[in-house]
């Protein structure tokens, strides 16, 4: 796929988010408005390949996301950036039946590394940034992955769309929140 009309995502888990895991909570339901928004809105910018790294939480929104805009438009294509063969095994059994069904509608899958380490997460996320132009974000500024893969698409030069978890957008974002000009 073309590097210049690819878009991947990063995100929070559930932990992180305020609601956990209820998906329920109206907070959710706007936060997955949101994400559906900003996927429609890269379409319409010219992306068409969508990479998704199959988390927890946020990331199987994107996908969720990308699998619904593909059956409306045309051209879109999803890639599951899978950090290793085991990154679903401990889940509850309802996510990773979510998380297989998933892997199983996306048009490609890559397999970043065939064991886990505690740096194929690292490795996976360079990966997703380093095959787009293009990062859609749901942020809240704390530390953590979703924090380092933004850090990382700034230093590569590569915009940012942030989804604030408790509302709010920001546009092709080159800094972080708070950042120095």
């Amino acid at each position: 796929m073309e590097r210049k009309r690819s878009c991947c995502f990063t995100g929070h888990r559930p932990e992180k988010l305020p609601w956990g895991t209820d998906e329920a909570d109206p907070r959710c339901v706007a936060l997955k408005a949101a994400i559906r928004d900003a996927v429609a809105a890269a379409y319409d910018e010219g992306f068409r390949h969508f990479i998704c790294g199959m988390a927890r939480g946020c990331d199987l929104y994107f996908a969720e996301a990308v699998v619904a805009l593909r059956a409306e438009r045309p051209g879109v294509t999803l890639e599951a950036a899978v950090p290793c063969p085991t990154q679903a095994r401990s889940w509850p059994a309802e996510e990773r039946e979510r998380w297989q069904a998933l892997v199983e509608r996306s048009d490609f899958e890559t397999m970043v590394q065939e064991h886990y380490s505690p740096s194929c997460m690292l490795r996976r996320n360079r990966y997703m940034v380093d095959h787009s132009s293009l990062v859609i974000a749901v942020y809240d500024g704390a530390e953590g992955g979703t924090r380092q893969t933004l850090e990382y698409a700034i230093s590569k030069k590569v915009p940012f769309v942030d989804i604030h978890p408790g509302g709010g957008v920001r546009k092709f974002c080159r800094r972080l929140p708070g950042e120095e000009v």
